[in-house]
Protein backbone atom coordinates (compact mmCIF):
# COMPACT_ATOMS: atom_id res chain seq x y z
CA UNK A 1 0.00 0.00 0.00
CA UNK A 2 1.28 3.44 -0.91
CA UNK A 3 2.10 5.60 2.13
CA UNK A 4 -0.58 8.22 1.39
CA UNK A 5 -3.33 5.81 0.33
CA UNK A 6 -6.40 6.20 2.59
CA UNK A 7 -7.22 3.08 4.59
CA UNK A 8 -10.66 1.52 4.18
CA UNK A 9 -12.51 1.57 7.47
CA UNK A 10 -13.48 -1.86 8.81
CA UNK A 11 -17.13 -2.75 8.32
CA UNK A 12 -19.29 -3.81 11.26
CA UNK A 13 -21.22 -7.01 10.61
CA UNK A 14 -24.97 -6.49 10.28
CA UNK A 15 -25.49 -9.96 11.77
CA UNK A 16 -22.97 -9.83 14.59
CA UNK A 17 -23.51 -6.24 15.68
CA UNK A 18 -21.93 -4.70 18.78
CA UNK A 19 -25.16 -5.35 20.68
CA UNK A 20 -25.31 -9.01 19.58
CA UNK A 21 -21.67 -9.53 20.47
CA UNK A 22 -22.18 -7.94 23.88
CA UNK A 23 -25.12 -10.27 24.57
CA UNK A 24 -23.06 -13.32 23.55
CA UNK A 25 -20.31 -12.27 25.94
CA UNK A 26 -22.82 -11.61 28.73
CA UNK A 27 -24.45 -15.03 28.27
CA UNK A 28 -21.04 -16.73 28.17
CA UNK A 29 -19.97 -15.00 31.38
CA UNK A 30 -23.15 -15.56 33.41
CA UNK A 31 -24.82 -18.70 32.04
CA UNK A 32 -28.30 -17.16 32.39
CA UNK A 33 -30.61 -15.49 29.91
CA UNK A 34 -31.23 -11.77 29.98
CA UNK A 35 -34.31 -10.52 31.80
CA UNK A 36 -35.77 -7.07 31.30
CA UNK A 37 -38.99 -5.11 31.16
CA UNK A 38 -40.61 -3.02 28.46
CA UNK A 39 -41.55 -4.10 24.96
CA UNK A 40 -39.83 -4.99 21.72
CA UNK A 41 -37.11 -2.58 20.68
CA UNK A 42 -36.68 -3.83 17.14
CA UNK A 43 -38.23 -1.73 14.38
CA UNK A 44 -41.39 -3.34 13.04
CA UNK A 45 -44.20 -2.01 10.82
CA UNK A 46 -46.31 0.21 13.04
CA UNK A 47 -48.96 2.92 12.94
CA UNK A 48 -46.37 5.43 11.73
CA UNK A 49 -46.46 3.58 8.40
CA UNK A 50 -50.09 4.63 7.88
CA UNK A 51 -51.46 8.10 7.12
CA UNK A 52 -54.99 9.48 6.99
CA UNK A 53 -56.69 10.81 3.89
CA UNK A 54 -58.19 14.05 5.12
CA UNK A 55 -61.36 15.45 3.60
CA UNK A 56 -61.11 17.78 0.61
CA UNK A 57 -63.58 17.92 -2.30
CA UNK A 58 -64.75 14.32 -2.24
CA UNK A 59 -65.41 14.48 1.52
CA UNK A 60 -66.56 17.31 3.75
CA UNK A 61 -64.51 18.04 6.90
CA UNK A 62 -66.09 19.03 10.19
CA UNK A 63 -65.34 22.29 11.97
CA UNK A 64 -63.54 21.55 15.21
CA UNK A 65 -64.95 24.43 17.23
CA UNK A 66 -68.57 24.08 16.13
CA UNK A 67 -69.25 20.42 15.35
CA UNK A 68 -69.00 17.70 17.96
CA UNK A 69 -67.10 14.45 17.65
CA UNK A 70 -68.27 11.70 19.97
CA UNK A 71 -65.62 9.81 21.95
CA UNK A 72 -67.80 7.61 24.16
CA UNK A 73 -67.66 3.82 23.93
CA UNK A 74 -69.62 1.07 25.68
CA UNK A 75 -67.86 -2.21 26.47
CA UNK A 76 -69.60 -5.46 27.33
CA UNK A 77 -72.94 -5.14 25.58
CA UNK A 78 -73.20 -8.81 24.65
CA UNK A 79 -74.19 -10.45 27.95
CA UNK A 80 -73.42 -8.15 30.88
CA UNK A 81 -76.26 -6.49 32.77
CA UNK A 82 -73.97 -3.55 33.51
CA UNK A 83 -71.75 -2.76 30.52
CA UNK A 84 -68.93 -0.29 31.08
CA UNK A 85 -69.52 3.22 29.76
CA UNK A 86 -66.29 5.06 28.94
CA UNK A 87 -66.04 8.73 28.05
CA UNK A 88 -62.98 8.10 25.87
CA UNK A 89 -61.88 5.02 23.88
CA UNK A 90 -58.53 4.80 25.68
CA UNK A 91 -58.10 2.55 28.72
CA UNK A 92 -55.24 1.71 31.08
CA UNK A 93 -53.84 -1.79 30.55
CA UNK A 94 -53.17 -4.29 33.33
CA UNK A 95 -50.08 -3.52 35.43
CA UNK A 96 -49.77 -5.21 38.79
CA UNK A 97 -49.10 -3.98 42.27
CA UNK A 98 -45.75 -5.64 42.71
CA UNK A 99 -44.51 -4.64 39.31
CA UNK A 100 -45.62 -1.08 40.19
CA UNK A 101 -45.60 0.76 43.48
CA UNK A 102 -48.78 1.47 45.40
CA UNK A 103 -48.33 5.16 44.59
CA UNK A 104 -48.18 4.40 40.86
CA UNK A 105 -51.34 2.30 41.01
CA UNK A 106 -53.14 5.09 42.82
CA UNK A 107 -51.94 7.63 40.25
CA UNK A 108 -53.24 5.47 37.39
CA UNK A 109 -56.63 5.32 39.07
CA UNK A 110 -56.74 9.05 39.68
CA UNK A 111 -55.75 9.97 36.13
CA UNK A 112 -58.08 7.52 34.42
CA UNK A 113 -61.05 8.42 36.61
CA UNK A 114 -60.57 12.13 35.91
CA UNK A 115 -61.29 11.55 32.22
CA UNK A 116 -63.93 8.85 32.64
CA UNK A 117 -62.03 5.76 31.62
CA UNK A 118 -60.97 2.49 33.26
CA UNK A 119 -57.88 0.98 34.84
CA UNK A 120 -56.89 -2.68 35.19
CA UNK A 121 -55.41 -4.51 38.17
CA UNK A 122 -52.76 -6.72 36.60
CA UNK A 123 -51.39 -9.82 38.33
CA UNK A 124 -51.41 -10.03 42.11
CA UNK A 125 -54.86 -8.82 43.12
CA UNK A 126 -56.67 -5.60 43.91
CA UNK A 127 -55.32 -2.91 46.22
CA UNK A 128 -57.39 -0.54 48.32
CA UNK A 129 -55.69 2.46 46.69
CA UNK A 130 -56.53 1.21 43.23
CA UNK A 131 -60.17 0.39 43.94
CA UNK A 132 -60.59 3.57 45.94
CA UNK A 133 -59.32 5.86 43.16
CA UNK A 134 -60.59 4.02 40.08
CA UNK A 135 -64.14 4.82 39.09
CA UNK A 136 -64.05 1.87 36.68
CA UNK A 137 -61.72 -1.01 37.55
CA UNK A 138 -61.10 -4.17 35.54
CA UNK A 139 -59.97 -7.21 37.54
CA UNK A 140 -57.45 -9.41 35.77
CA UNK A 141 -57.82 -13.16 36.22
CA UNK A 142 -54.44 -14.65 35.33
CA UNK A 143 -52.91 -18.15 35.13
CA UNK A 144 -50.95 -17.55 38.35
CA UNK A 145 -54.12 -16.76 40.33
CA UNK A 146 -51.93 -14.62 42.60
CA UNK A 147 -54.13 -12.56 44.87
CA UNK A 148 -57.30 -14.00 43.32
CA UNK A 149 -60.18 -13.28 45.67
CA UNK A 150 -63.87 -13.92 44.83
CA UNK A 151 -64.87 -10.98 47.00
CA UNK A 152 -62.63 -8.67 44.97
CA UNK A 153 -64.02 -10.14 41.76
CA UNK A 154 -67.44 -8.94 42.87
CA UNK A 155 -66.07 -5.45 43.54
CA UNK A 156 -64.77 -5.10 39.98
CA UNK A 157 -66.57 -3.39 37.10
CA UNK A 158 -65.36 -6.07 34.66
CA UNK A 159 -63.19 -9.19 34.67
CA UNK A 160 -60.36 -9.75 32.20
CA UNK A 161 -59.30 -13.37 31.73
CA UNK A 162 -55.69 -13.20 30.59
CA UNK A 163 -54.69 -15.96 28.21
CA UNK A 164 -51.66 -14.18 26.79
CA UNK A 165 -49.75 -10.92 26.78
CA UNK A 166 -48.15 -9.25 23.78
CA UNK A 167 -44.62 -9.12 25.19
CA UNK A 168 -44.65 -12.83 26.07
CA UNK A 169 -47.46 -14.82 24.42
CA UNK A 170 -47.15 -18.41 25.54
CA UNK A 171 -44.95 -17.48 28.51
CA UNK A 172 -45.37 -16.42 32.12
CA UNK A 173 -44.13 -13.35 33.89
CA UNK A 174 -41.51 -12.87 36.59
CA UNK A 175 -41.29 -10.94 39.83
CA UNK A 176 -37.88 -11.02 41.45
CA UNK A 177 -37.49 -11.31 45.19
CA UNK A 178 -36.34 -7.74 45.76
CA UNK A 179 -39.83 -6.58 44.68
CA UNK A 180 -41.74 -9.07 46.82
CA UNK A 181 -42.21 -6.92 49.88
CA UNK A 182 -44.20 -8.00 52.90
CA UNK A 183 -47.39 -6.54 51.48
CA UNK A 184 -46.85 -8.05 48.01
CA UNK A 185 -46.04 -11.43 49.58
CA UNK A 186 -49.19 -11.35 51.69
CA UNK A 187 -51.42 -10.43 48.76
CA UNK A 188 -49.95 -13.17 46.56
CA UNK A 189 -49.49 -15.79 49.30
CA UNK A 190 -45.78 -16.00 48.54
CA UNK A 191 -42.65 -16.04 50.70
CA UNK A 192 -41.17 -12.58 51.10
CA UNK A 193 -38.05 -11.83 49.09
CA UNK A 194 -38.13 -15.00 46.96
CA UNK A 195 -38.21 -14.88 43.16
CA UNK A 196 -41.48 -16.00 41.61
CA UNK A 197 -42.44 -16.98 38.10
CA UNK A 198 -46.04 -16.84 36.96
CA UNK A 199 -47.55 -19.79 35.13
CA UNK A 200 -47.89 -19.65 31.35
CA UNK A 201 -51.34 -21.28 31.29
CA UNK A 202 -54.36 -21.56 33.52
CA UNK A 203 -54.30 -24.61 35.83
CA UNK A 204 -57.91 -25.66 35.33
CA UNK A 205 -58.49 -25.44 31.60
CA UNK A 206 -56.58 -26.37 28.46
CA UNK A 207 -58.73 -25.20 25.58
CA UNK A 208 -61.75 -23.23 24.37
CA UNK A 209 -64.31 -25.72 25.72
CA UNK A 210 -62.84 -25.39 29.20
CA UNK A 211 -62.61 -21.61 28.76
CA UNK A 212 -66.34 -21.49 28.09
CA UNK A 213 -66.97 -23.28 31.40
CA UNK A 214 -64.62 -20.89 33.22
CA UNK A 215 -66.37 -17.84 31.80
CA UNK A 216 -69.72 -19.22 32.93
CA UNK A 217 -68.31 -19.74 36.43
CA UNK A 218 -67.14 -16.13 36.53
CA UNK A 219 -70.54 -14.93 35.34
CA UNK A 220 -72.25 -16.89 38.11
CA UNK A 221 -69.89 -15.44 40.72
CA UNK A 222 -70.75 -11.93 39.53
CA UNK A 223 -74.46 -12.61 38.86
CA UNK A 224 -74.00 -11.94 35.12
CA UNK A 225 -73.67 -8.24 35.91
CA UNK A 226 -70.18 -7.28 34.70
CA UNK A 227 -68.51 -7.77 31.31
CA UNK A 228 -66.02 -10.59 30.84
CA UNK A 229 -62.97 -9.76 28.72
CA UNK A 230 -60.55 -12.30 27.24
CA UNK A 231 -57.03 -11.02 26.58
CA UNK A 232 -54.73 -12.70 24.06
CA UNK A 233 -51.24 -11.96 22.84
CA UNK A 234 -51.05 -11.28 19.11
CA UNK A 235 -49.96 -14.52 17.46
CA UNK A 236 -52.90 -16.15 15.64
CA UNK A 237 -55.41 -13.30 15.95
CA UNK A 238 -58.15 -14.68 13.70
CA UNK A 239 -58.52 -18.02 15.45
CA UNK A 240 -57.82 -16.74 18.95
CA UNK A 241 -60.45 -14.03 18.57
CA UNK A 242 -62.99 -16.44 17.11
CA UNK A 243 -62.48 -18.98 19.89
CA UNK A 244 -62.61 -16.32 22.60
CA UNK A 245 -65.93 -15.12 21.19
CA UNK A 246 -67.33 -18.63 20.88
CA UNK A 247 -66.34 -19.23 24.50
CA UNK A 248 -68.59 -16.36 25.52
CA UNK A 249 -66.37 -13.27 25.78
CA UNK A 250 -68.06 -9.88 25.86
CA UNK A 251 -64.82 -8.12 24.90
CA UNK A 252 -61.60 -9.33 23.26
CA UNK A 253 -58.33 -7.61 24.20
CA UNK A 254 -55.58 -8.05 21.62
CA UNK A 255 -52.01 -7.17 22.66
CA UNK A 256 -49.23 -6.79 20.08
CA UNK A 257 -45.52 -7.45 20.51
CA UNK A 258 -44.71 -3.79 21.17
CA UNK A 259 -46.66 -4.12 24.41
CA UNK A 260 -44.55 -4.01 27.55
CA UNK A 261 -44.05 -6.29 30.51
CA UNK A 262 -42.58 -5.87 33.97
CA UNK A 263 -40.08 -8.67 33.41
CA UNK A 264 -39.49 -11.61 31.12
CA UNK A 265 -36.75 -13.05 28.92
CA UNK A 266 -35.41 -10.60 26.35
CA UNK A 267 -35.59 -13.37 23.74
CA UNK A 268 -39.36 -13.54 24.32
CA UNK A 269 -39.88 -9.81 24.01
CA UNK A 270 -37.98 -9.56 20.73
CA UNK A 271 -38.80 -12.85 18.99
CA UNK A 272 -42.30 -14.02 19.94
CA UNK A 273 -45.55 -12.51 18.71
CA UNK A 274 -46.47 -10.15 15.89
CA UNK A 275 -46.92 -6.37 15.64
CA UNK A 276 -50.34 -5.02 16.56
CA UNK A 277 -50.60 -3.52 13.05
CA UNK A 278 -50.63 -7.06 11.64
CA UNK A 279 -53.13 -8.36 14.20
CA UNK A 280 -56.06 -5.95 14.07
CA UNK A 281 -57.55 -6.76 10.68
CA UNK A 282 -57.57 -10.58 11.17
CA UNK A 283 -59.26 -10.11 14.57
CA UNK A 284 -61.86 -7.79 13.04
CA UNK A 285 -62.43 -10.27 10.23
CA UNK A 286 -63.10 -13.02 12.78
CA UNK A 287 -65.71 -10.83 14.47
CA UNK A 288 -67.27 -9.98 11.11
CA UNK A 289 -67.37 -13.62 10.04
CA UNK A 290 -69.24 -14.43 13.25
CA UNK A 291 -71.62 -11.51 12.71
CA UNK A 292 -70.51 -9.95 15.99
CA UNK A 293 -68.32 -7.00 15.03
CA UNK A 294 -69.21 -4.10 17.36
CA UNK A 295 -71.50 -6.38 19.43
CA UNK A 296 -68.36 -7.99 20.85
CA UNK A 297 -65.93 -5.13 21.37
CA UNK A 298 -62.25 -5.24 20.44
CA UNK A 299 -59.60 -3.44 22.49
CA UNK A 300 -56.09 -3.31 21.03
CA UNK A 301 -52.81 -2.50 22.74
CA UNK A 302 -49.09 -2.64 22.15
CA UNK A 303 -47.17 0.52 21.32
CA UNK A 304 -50.05 3.03 21.46
CA UNK A 305 -48.46 6.44 21.98
CA UNK A 306 -50.69 9.27 20.78
CA UNK A 307 -54.08 10.20 19.42
CA UNK A 308 -53.06 9.32 15.87
CA UNK A 309 -52.30 5.74 16.96
CA UNK A 310 -55.70 5.55 18.65
CA UNK A 311 -57.47 6.91 15.58
CA UNK A 312 -55.67 4.43 13.31
CA UNK A 313 -56.54 1.49 15.57
CA UNK A 314 -60.19 2.53 15.52
CA UNK A 315 -60.13 3.07 11.76
CA UNK A 316 -58.91 -0.51 11.33
CA UNK A 317 -61.90 -1.78 13.31
CA UNK A 318 -61.07 -1.65 17.02
CA UNK A 319 -63.50 -0.16 19.54
CA UNK A 320 -60.87 1.11 21.98
CA UNK A 321 -57.14 1.16 22.65
CA UNK A 322 -55.23 0.41 25.85
CA UNK A 323 -51.97 1.98 27.00
CA UNK A 324 -49.39 0.71 29.48
CA UNK A 325 -45.86 1.92 28.84
CA UNK A 326 -47.13 5.30 27.64
CA UNK A 327 -49.12 5.70 30.85
CA UNK A 328 -46.00 5.05 32.93
CA UNK A 329 -44.07 7.65 30.95
CA UNK A 330 -46.89 10.12 31.58
CA UNK A 331 -46.59 9.41 35.31
CA UNK A 332 -42.88 10.22 35.17
CA UNK A 333 -41.08 7.02 34.20
CA UNK A 334 -37.73 7.49 32.42
CA UNK A 335 -37.82 11.23 33.17
CA UNK A 336 -34.50 12.94 32.31
CA UNK A 337 -34.59 14.70 35.68
CA UNK A 338 -33.38 11.40 37.17
CA UNK A 339 -30.57 11.07 34.59
CA UNK A 340 -27.75 11.05 37.14
CA UNK A 341 -29.36 8.16 39.00
CA UNK A 342 -30.13 6.26 35.81
CA UNK A 343 -26.46 6.51 34.91
CA UNK A 344 -25.49 5.09 38.30
CA UNK A 345 -27.63 2.07 37.36
CA UNK A 346 -25.69 1.74 34.11
CA UNK A 347 -28.42 3.08 31.85
CA UNK A 348 -29.96 6.36 30.74
CA UNK A 349 -33.34 8.07 30.76
CA UNK A 350 -35.42 6.71 27.91
CA UNK A 351 -33.62 3.37 27.90
CA UNK A 352 -34.21 2.22 31.47
CA UNK A 353 -35.93 -1.17 31.30
CA UNK A 354 -34.59 -3.00 34.37
CA UNK A 355 -37.99 -2.66 36.03
CA UNK A 356 -37.62 -6.10 37.62
CA UNK A 357 -34.73 -4.92 39.82
CA UNK A 358 -36.92 -2.53 41.80
CA UNK A 359 -34.45 0.37 41.74
CA UNK A 360 -36.51 2.79 39.66
CA UNK A 361 -35.44 6.35 40.58
CA UNK A 362 -38.87 7.64 39.51
CA UNK A 363 -40.61 5.55 42.19
CA UNK A 364 -42.89 3.78 39.72
CA UNK A 365 -41.57 0.25 39.10
CA UNK A 366 -40.34 -0.35 42.64
CA UNK A 367 -41.34 -1.60 46.07
CA UNK A 368 -38.58 0.33 47.85
CA UNK A 369 -40.54 2.67 50.17
CA UNK A 370 -37.97 5.45 49.88
CA UNK A 371 -38.03 5.40 46.08
CA UNK A 372 -41.82 4.95 45.89
CA UNK A 373 -42.28 8.02 48.11
CA UNK A 374 -40.76 10.15 45.32
CA UNK A 375 -43.93 9.73 43.27
CA UNK A 376 -46.75 12.04 44.27
CA UNK A 377 -49.88 10.15 43.15
CA UNK A 378 -51.95 13.32 42.93
CA UNK A 379 -49.46 15.12 40.70
CA UNK A 380 -48.74 11.99 38.66
CA UNK A 381 -52.46 11.37 38.24
CA UNK A 382 -52.86 14.94 36.97
CA UNK A 383 -50.16 14.35 34.35
CA UNK A 384 -51.87 11.16 33.20
CA UNK A 385 -55.19 13.01 32.98
CA UNK A 386 -53.61 15.70 30.81
CA UNK A 387 -51.99 13.11 28.55
CA UNK A 388 -55.25 11.19 28.06
CA UNK A 389 -57.08 14.44 27.27
CA UNK A 390 -54.48 15.36 24.66
CA UNK A 391 -54.66 11.90 23.05
CA UNK A 392 -58.43 12.20 22.83
CA UNK A 393 -58.29 15.69 21.33
CA UNK A 394 -55.75 14.51 18.76
CA UNK A 395 -57.98 11.59 17.74
CA UNK A 396 -61.00 13.91 17.49
CA UNK A 397 -59.04 16.34 15.31
CA UNK A 398 -58.18 13.55 12.89
CA UNK A 399 -61.73 12.19 12.81
CA UNK A 400 -63.17 15.63 12.03
CA UNK A 401 -60.57 16.14 9.32
CA UNK A 402 -61.81 12.91 7.73
CA UNK A 403 -65.43 14.10 7.97
CA UNK A 404 -66.57 12.02 10.96
CA UNK A 405 -68.56 13.12 14.02
CA UNK A 406 -67.76 9.93 15.99
CA UNK A 407 -64.37 8.31 16.52
CA UNK A 408 -65.83 4.90 15.81
CA UNK A 409 -66.96 6.08 12.36
CA UNK A 410 -63.33 6.10 11.25
CA UNK A 411 -62.82 3.34 8.69
CA UNK A 412 -60.09 1.65 6.61
CA UNK A 413 -61.06 3.85 3.64
CA UNK A 414 -59.69 6.81 5.61
CA UNK A 415 -56.19 5.31 5.52
CA UNK A 416 -53.38 4.53 3.14
CA UNK A 417 -49.97 2.93 3.74
CA UNK A 418 -46.50 4.30 3.12
CA UNK A 419 -44.83 0.88 2.80
CA UNK A 420 -45.76 -2.37 1.11
CA UNK A 421 -45.41 -4.20 4.44
CA UNK A 422 -47.84 -1.88 6.21
CA UNK A 423 -50.25 -2.07 3.29
CA UNK A 424 -50.26 -5.87 3.51
CA UNK A 425 -50.69 -5.94 7.29
CA UNK A 426 -53.35 -3.24 7.56
CA UNK A 427 -55.01 -4.23 4.29
CA UNK A 428 -55.24 -0.61 3.13
CA UNK A 429 -53.94 0.68 -0.22
CA UNK A 430 -50.35 1.68 -0.75
CA UNK A 431 -50.27 5.47 -1.05
CA UNK A 432 -50.97 6.62 -4.61
CA UNK A 433 -52.50 3.28 -5.61
CA UNK A 434 -55.65 1.25 -5.03
CA UNK A 435 -53.63 -1.88 -4.33
CA UNK A 436 -52.34 -3.78 -1.34
CA UNK A 437 -50.73 -7.24 -1.26
CA UNK A 438 -53.36 -9.95 -1.09
CA UNK A 439 -56.21 -7.68 -2.16
CA UNK A 440 -59.12 -9.81 -3.43
CA UNK A 441 -59.21 -9.91 -7.21
CA UNK A 442 -55.48 -9.43 -7.67
CA UNK A 443 -52.97 -12.10 -8.64
CA UNK A 444 -50.31 -11.14 -6.06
Amino acid sequence: MEPNTPRTLPIQSTTFTKEVNAEIRRAAATGIYDIRGGGAKRKVPHFDDLVFLGASVSRYPLEGYRETCNTKVTLGTRYAKKPIELDIPITIAGMSFGALSGQAKEALGRGASAVGTSTTTGDGGMTLEERGHSSKLIYQYLPSRYGMNPDDLRKADAIEVVVGQGAKPGGGGMLLGQKISGRVAEMRTLPKGIDQRSACRHPDWTGPDDLEIKLLELREITNWEVPIYVKVGATRPYYDTALAVKSGADVVVLDGMQGGTAATQDVFIEHVGIPILAAIRPAVRALQDLGLHRRVQLIVSGGIRNGADVAKALALGADAAAIGTAALIALGDNDPKWEAEYQKLGTTAGAYDDWHEGQDPAGITTQDPNLAARLDPIDAGRRLRNYLKVMTLEAQTIARACGHNDLRNLEPEDLCALTVEAAAMAQVPLAGTEWYPGKPGTQY
